[in-house]
């Protein structure tokens, strides 16, 4: 019985770390979970058989990285709407919600999968490893391919150790390294999209994108959004490009009346996120999704919107707005007071 509990303290540090490898291999908060939550029952299966050739943690993350390996066979991969086609020219046309042949990303909450923030440093490195943009550009590349990429230049495992994982040989590791890289390259992902910015303003933008939505102020919304903004908002196929298109679309058809929507702050994916719930026939506020920005110094560069009510829970929100929450929208700050004309 003690070499049980022993063996399960060994194991439970690495959790949020193995959360967040099985996340950027599955582009899946839920199916990362399932896949961790696996690897721990074959881990506990199987270590009466472990012979310490290698340590715990490479061990965990070879019954994780195959499990994962073993789940992506099964389906396709995971994308965002702007992943799947051109931006939409006009605000005005009815939106087109993907079907039952879209396998949609997931945003992931930093609870989830970052370090414990006791370790600043850490956090700041991770945060880069988890970005939505990175993320969903992975989920290009064909599965060993984002195995390898993902042990070797995220995870820093030497080579031989990744071919242990895979059952496969050191060139093959490296070759498939070399592919990868390649094909992420032609796919010319920005800095701003890959890594962690410096934004210490990060969580004002937040608040007053919060303010603004809530009181549907498009003429706010318009003021803090870049001009070359990405909106995108699954199940949706269609998305939009620009703040002259986006601003129109936001303020015809889905912004509504002040109140009918609620979002309350949190993070994901290291970048500032809202919990969104939305106003039924009733009156009441029930869960919508997940928000994810993607914010520079100057504004917001990207709407990232996920309307699936089951990731509320995974970010550790209720699926009905609380009472006390739902009186009166969220005072708009100062800085985001109408001073702008509103979109024509």
């Amino acid at each position: 019985m003690d070499g049980n509990r022993d063996f399960a303290g060994d194991i439970e540090p690495f959790r949020r770390e193995l959360v967040a490898h099985c996340y950027r291999m599955l582009g899946s908060i839920h199916d990362a979970e399932d896949a961790v939550q696996e690897t721990y029952l074959r881990a506990w299966r199987s270590h009466g058989g472990f012979e310490g050739r290698s340590s715990i943690r490479t061990w965990l993350y070879q019954i994780a990285t195959n499990r994962c390996l073993t789940e992506l066979a099964k389906q396709s991969r995971r994308v965002l709407p702007s992943g799947i086609g051109d931006p939409e020219p006009d605000p005005d046309v009815a939106p087109h919600v993907g079907g039952t042949d879209v396998n949609w990303l997931q945003p992931a909450p930093d609870a989830m999968v970052l370090p414990d923030p006791a370790d600043p440093a850490t956090i700041v490195a991770a945060r880069g490893s988890v970005r939505l943009a990175l993320v969903a550009s992975l989920q290009y590349l064909p599965p060993k391919q984002r195995a390898v990429l993902i042990l070797r230049d995220v995870l820093a495992f030497p080579a031989t150790d990744v071919a242990t994982m895979l059952g496969t040989t050191t060139a093959s590791v490296k070759s498939a390294l070399q592919r990868a890289r390649g094909r992420l390259a032609e796919l010319a992902l920005t800095d701003d999209q890959t890594t962690e910015p410096a934004v210490p303003g990060a969580r004002e933008l937040l608040d007053q994108y919060i303010a603004a939505f809530e009181n549907a102020d498009a003429a706010g919304l318009e003021r803090l959004l870049l001009k070359d903004v990405t909106l995108e908002a699954t199940p949706l196929r269609t998305w939009f490009a620009g703040r002259s298109t986006c601003i129109p679309f936001l303020h015809r058809h889905l912004l509504g009346s002040p109140g009918d929507w609620r979002m309350l702050p949190t993070s994901a994916n290291g970048q500032p996120a809202a919990a969104v719930y939305t106003r039924d026939r009733h009156g009441n506020h029930q869960a919508y999704g997940i928000c994810v920005l993607t914010v520079s110094g100057a504004g917001i560069h990207r709407i990232s919107s996920f309307g699936d009510p089951s990731l509320l829970g995974a970010f550790g929100f209720a699926p009905h707005l609380p009472q006390a929450q739902r009186a009166q929208p969220t005072a708009i700050p100062s800085s985001v007071a109408p001073g702008l004309p509103r979109c024509r």
